[in-house]
């Protein structure tokens, strides 16, 4: 089953990915991971990617595709993928089309842009081990002190509610035209983003059966 995971940032998409590939036994393929893998060998396509990257500027739809075509040929690919972060835009689906890729179903995760902003707005990282919090949903024992070393967690920048809120136009303005690109042509399935992560599981497997 070929898919495509579609939500804004802070939607779960990550999660339900990994439950979707251990389900359906198909790998799960995110452009990010594509770049930075690309970059790391020195490919062709990957040292195109890094002057790009490197001089601020987005990687242009020509060279994300033809990162995505090469992978999308791979022997793991045979039975199946799931599509996460791409595509972004209507043009880009549009190229996928037109690479004869037949996609079989687009979930999508649908969470409102006020409990997204409380989502990631709400998360803490430990500055030392990594360790991840959540004001609201898994708050620390003591006020900004990790629980598990002792030292102090912040908020990532990206994180912030200005640019929560930024990340969330630009969804809305580029990535949300995809639904009724989808929707016209009947590869549609929108779940419901529930407050209970193995809640919103549940009905994107049934979305999967459907």
């Amino acid at each position: 089953m070929n898919l495509i995971l579609l939500g804004a940032p802070g939607a779960g998409k990550g999660t339900q990915a990994e439950v979707i590939c251990d389900k359906l036994s198909i790998p799960a393929i995110s452009t990010g991971n594509l770049i930075r893998e690309a970059i790391k060998n020195q490919t062709e396509l990957g040292m195109a990617v890094k002057q790009y990257i490197e001089a601020g500027q987005l990687v242009p739809d020509d060279v994300v595709i033809q990162m995505v075509k090469e992978r999308l040929a791979k022997d793991d690919c045979k039975n199946g993928f799931i599509l996460d972060g791409f595509p972004r835009t209507v043009p880009q689906a549009e190229a996928l089309d037109k690479m004869g890729i037949i996609i079989d179903k687009v979930i999508d995760i649908e969470v409102s842009d006020e409990e997204i902003t409380k989502r990631l707005s709400g998360r803490r990282v430990c500055e030392g081990c990594g360790a991840s919090y959540h004001t609201a949903f898994k708050p620390t024992k003591v006020e900004g002190i990790c629980d598990k070393c002792g030292a102090k967690t912040v908020q990532r920048t990206d994180d912030h509610p200005d640019t929560v809120k930024e990340r969330l136009n630009v969804y809305h303005a580029q990535t949300e035209p995809l639904i009724a690109y989808y929707k016209a042509q009947g590869k549609l399935y929108p779940v419901e983003g529930q407050d209970e992560v193995a809640d919103t599981s549940a009905l994107t497997l049934k979305a999967l059966e459907a």
